[in-house]
């Protein structure tokens, strides 16, 4: 009954693959269907030029037992789990360890908003995480990953700004779906790169006026969006 949500996630995971986000198992998409309280997600371990669709692990989104799959799941399904329930809007989450996020994760800087590219889709600096203490660590260092990017999003809205960075670990984005979430990883991935080498050029750099920020997000998010085409 699962199969379909299975494929889905699959598709994704191969979309991040394709984008070159991604390289032997270096991260992993879930795909979530809340009608049915279920998640879909990478098994751990598995190489991306080895997985199938019937390789996917599907889980219960209240309790995080498996339900269909004969892999273990990611080792970041925890924290897959604890975003859903952190955000309920969210129908699809990502992780990477693309070069130019992880760098700022690293270095424990958020990225900020220099130009039109960022502000198109994430509105505003994208957050990094505190570092979780030996206590947190201790209790579940996988789902307290989760609360500490649900902490830094407390005066955010996470569906405006779809991602964040785990200092020291790397980047974690999330959309309406899977695809809409490996989306936001690659743009994130351009943003980090763009702003590392604005910082480079001019390390003096202010963040765009948020006047101008606020058109671009605007034109393309919310009632009176322009971008695209209307459907009808």
């Amino acid at each position: 009954m699962y199969n379909e949500l299975k494929k889905r996630a699959y598709d994704a995971n191969m979309e991040l693959y394709h984008r070159g986000l991604v390289i032997y198992t270096w991260g992993n998409v879930s795909q979530a269907d809340r009608m049915v309280s279920a998640f879909a997600i990478k098994p751990s371990g598995v190489e991306y030029e080895k997985l199938t669709w019937q390789d996917i692990v599907v889980l219960s989104l209240e309790d995080g037992k498996k339900l269909d799959g004969d892999l273990n799941p990611s080792s970041d399904t925890p924290t897959h789990l604890g975003l859903y329930r952190f955000f309920s809007d969210v129908g699809g989450i990502t992780h990477t360890h693309s070069p130019f996020a992880t760098a700022f994760s690293q270095a424990g800087l958020p990225i900020d908003c220099f130009g039109t590219t960022h502000a198109d889709q994430f509105r505003g600096r994208i957050p990094v995480t505190r570092l979780l203490t030996q206590a947190e660590i201790d209790a579940g260092y996988e789902a307290n990953t989760a609360t500490v990017i649900a902490e830094a999003f407390t005066e955010m809205d996470p569906i405006h700004t779809p991602g964040c960075l785990v200092k020291g670990h790397g980047p974690f984005t999330w959309g309406m779906d899977a695809m809409a979430s490996v989306y936001s990883a690659a743009v994130l991935e351009e943003v980090a790169k763009m702003a590392y080498l604005t910082r480079t050029l001019n390390p003096q750099c202010e963040e765009l006026a948020q006047r101008v920020q606020d058109k671009h997000f605007f034109r393309k998010h919310g009632k009176n969006a322009y971008y695209g085409q209307k459907t009808k």
